[in-house]
């Protein structure tokens, strides 16, 4: 499972210490509101039944005293005739009331409320009743002075609406307000996270073994330090590496000098009358000089790659003239140790963009590597170069004793060396062809060969130019 990016995690942890605030906030005002409007309710009951209490103290008792005639009933309009007369509804239907004398008798009554049961006793206060289908909500207001009991009704239903608008509001503000402000927070990390991908791009756009340090315009004060740190510590590995590249060069050619003037002496010296046990000791010493040398040649050619890479410019190069250049280099070796040599000629150029100094190293190396492991009677190196696919591949195949599938990976160590190799190296010829792959993105293979004996190396440059047909795949 991939780490949450630090962009998703501030996005996650916003968004849920919004949750974590709004919807218990929402829920304590949905159910404060629901009880403040219940209670404003009853209030309303309430207040109507002594509004009615003391219109009838001030003139309308007599008029509503008519036992011997019955109730008077104030009609309500239907819902439908209200939609009719209206144009809309007024909740005439939903609300209505009771008058009645101290022994229960009903005075004066709206018609929806007409035939609503009579408590078993007359006490002022809120009571619940289910009337027709409906539930009710009922005030009783008992005036002993006047002799009056108001019964002030209100439908259930009516209350809902009101609770059902109210959680409708609320619970809309939750579903839109929540994602709206999970896009706002995702937007506003992103803005506020812009100074990291400057940051990013900066130290992505930075040319290899540059000194210049990293400049953010209106860097945040919580990212400078951060920056500042990076320039420090770039500046100490752009040092260490620029002291080890110097040590290396220095050393390989100061040491250059002195050996090619022993190597001088000792030819001259060959070269006279000398006795036999001393001719030996002789050839033992220019053998071993001849070792040393090849090996300050490699450290060498890895400063020079190394500096190559720090300079970072790259340039169109042709693997097949690269190609026939190390092999003139190499002839006089290759005469000497009777290899069965073969280059694959091809009439196409093969160009692809990187360092001519380190792909030349990566060929001579593999080369030499393949020499030093064939035998030394019918001993077969072969070089090949194709275009598949877009890419650039070299294969280098001998007839030697081959690499283990289990060791294959350890051979590009340095002074790694095979048991079975005849040569005078010291294991850093695949450490060089490992590091200039690495400089062009390559891929290097060891893989086994048709015949089953031998060794492949298999190194896969990507991009080459098209800059003439495609040669055929090597599979």
């Amino acid at each position: 499972m991939n780490p949450l990016s630090l962009r998703g995690r501030l996005r996650w942890m916003i968004l849920a210490v919004l949750v974590a605030v709004l919807l218990p906030l929402g829920l304590y005002s949905y159910q404060r509101t629901l009880t403040e409007t219940r209670e404003l309710l009853d209030g309303r009951l309430a207040q109507s039944a002594r509004t009615l209490d003391v219109l009838i103290q001030n003139g309308g008792a007599a008029a509503i005293r008519r036992p011997e005639q019955g109730p008077l009933v104030v009609p309500i309009l239907s819902l439908k005739a209200e939609e009719q007369l209206m144009h809309g509804r007024t909740h005439e239907s939903e609300v209505g009331y009771q008058v009645l004398d101290r022994h229960g008798r009903m005075q004066l009554t709206t018609a929806n409320l007409a035939q609503l049961p009579l408590p078993h006793t007359l006490i002022s206060g809120f009571e619940d009743y289910h009337y027709e289908s409906y539930g009710w909500r009922v005030f009783t207001l008992v005036d002993e002075v006047n002799d009056v009991v108001i019964r002030m009704g209100e439908r259930d239903d009516s209350r809902r609406d009101i609770t059902h608008a109210l959680s409708v509001d609320l619970g809309l503000t939750q579903l839109i307000g929540l994602p709206l402000l999970a896009l706002l927070a995702g937007w506003a990390v992103a803005r506020g996270l812009r100074p990291l991908e400057r940051l990013t791009q900066a130290l992505a756009s930075r040319a290899p073994g540059s000194r210049q340090p990293i400049q953010l315009e209106r860097a945040p004060q919580e990212l400078q330090p951060v920056v500042d740190a990076l320039n420090a510590q770039l500046e100490r590995l752009e040092d260490a590496l620029e002291r080890e590249r110097r040590f290396s060069a220095d050393v390989a050619h100061e040491l250059r000098t002195p050996l090619a003037s022993t190597m001088i002496h000792l030819d001259t010296a060959m070269a006279g009358e000398i006795q036999p046990g001393t001719k030996h000791t002789l050839v033992n010493a220019q053998s071993g000089l001849a070792r040393l040398a090849r090996r300050i040649e490699q450290l060498l050619a890895l400063a020079r790659i190394e500096a190559r890479a720090a300079e970072g410019q790259r340039s169109e190069v042709d693997l097949v003239v690269v190609a026939m250049n190390v092999i003139d280099e190499l002839a006089p070796l290759l005469g000497e140790s009777g290899v069965d040599f073969a280059f694959l000629e091809h009439e196409e150029r093969l160009v692809v963009q990187g360092y001519e100094a380190a792909l030349a190293a990566l060929l001579r190396n593999l080369i030499e590597n393949a020499m030093h492991h064939v035998p030394q009677q019918h001993g077969q190196v072969q070089l090949s170069m194709e275009r598949y696919g877009g890419d650039a591949v070299i294969e280098v195949i001998d007839n030697g004793p081959g690499i283990p599938a289990e060791r294959r990976s350890s051979v590009f160590a340095r002074f790694h060396r095979e048991a079975s190799s005849s040569g005078d190296g010291y294991g850093l010829g695949l450490s060089i062809v490992q590091r200039a792959a690495q400089l062009h993105g390559a891929n290097i293979e060891l893989l086994d060969t048709p015949s089953g004996r031998g060794l492949r190396v298999k190194v896969v440059i990507p991009q080459a130019h098209p800059l003439s047909p495609a040669g055929r795949g090597l599979g």
